[in-house]
């Protein structure tokens, strides 16, 4: 049945006057090639047909070349200790701190202002210091994990290099509350800028 409307369908193509012109689609001599919009309709339908099928033959090769390659299965979660996580991975912000509990954030914002969806909220407060200057530190950096992108526009632009994004994926949880982080611990503070000494003076043995 098939068949034979195939075959009803090139009889009609055929007997079509006003679109199945051959002496007004003959290429010029030296022309390598019509152009496919100036073919006629049966011409284009035969192209279409092998078109498709190299089409289908090229996605079956790859198909057939996987099929062959060793499989490969991580068997998690056994393999915790041994398991690999790319570099590139990104999961969870972090703050790092040293071993005096000190940071780099200043407060400034600018990864806030950068997130896309507010998942970011910097939080300051004003000190005065010993010398009776008013000086703006961090009180809380607030991530919300549910919320991010994971787009890494806040690591780029943080001009103190504050905040990274390790490669620890395990950050499921049951309770939505349990995603919002704060990335400053409890007691810490800013780091102190070393100063610089001028290239001239050299340090007293």
């Amino acid at each position: 049945m098939l068949k034979f409307h195939f075959i009803r369908k090139i009889f009609f193509i055929l007997l079509d006057t006003n679109n199945f012109k051959i002496t007004q689609n003959i290429p010029p001599s030296g022309f390598r090639g019509a152009d496919i919009n100036n073919m006629n309709p049966f011409i284009k339908y035969i192209s279409g047909i092998f078109t498709a099928v190299k089409s289908l033959l090229g996605g079956m090769l790859v198909t057939w070349r996987e099929l062959w390659r060793k499989k490969v299965t991580m068997q998690y979660p056994e393999n915790r200790d041994t398991l690999v996580i790319s570099d590139r991975w990104r999961s969870e912000l972090t703050m790092p701190h040293d071993e005096n509990n000190e940071h780099a954030c200043t407060a400034c914002g600018i990864c806030m202002i950068n997130c896309p969806n507010g998942t970011i909220n910097v939080i300051s407060k004003t000190i005065e210091t010993e010398d009776g200057k008013k000086k703006k530190i961090l009180d809380k950096h607030i991530w919300d994990y549910g919320m991010c992108t994971f787009c890494n526009l806040c690591v780029i632009t943080c001009p103190s290099d504050a905040i990274i994004f390790n490669n620890d994926f395990e950050g499921a949880m049951f309770d939505r509350s349990k995603l919002v982080h704060q990335l400053n611990k409890p007691g810490s503070k800013l780091r102190e800028k070393k100063p610089l000494t001028p290239k001239g003076e050299q340090k007293a043995p």
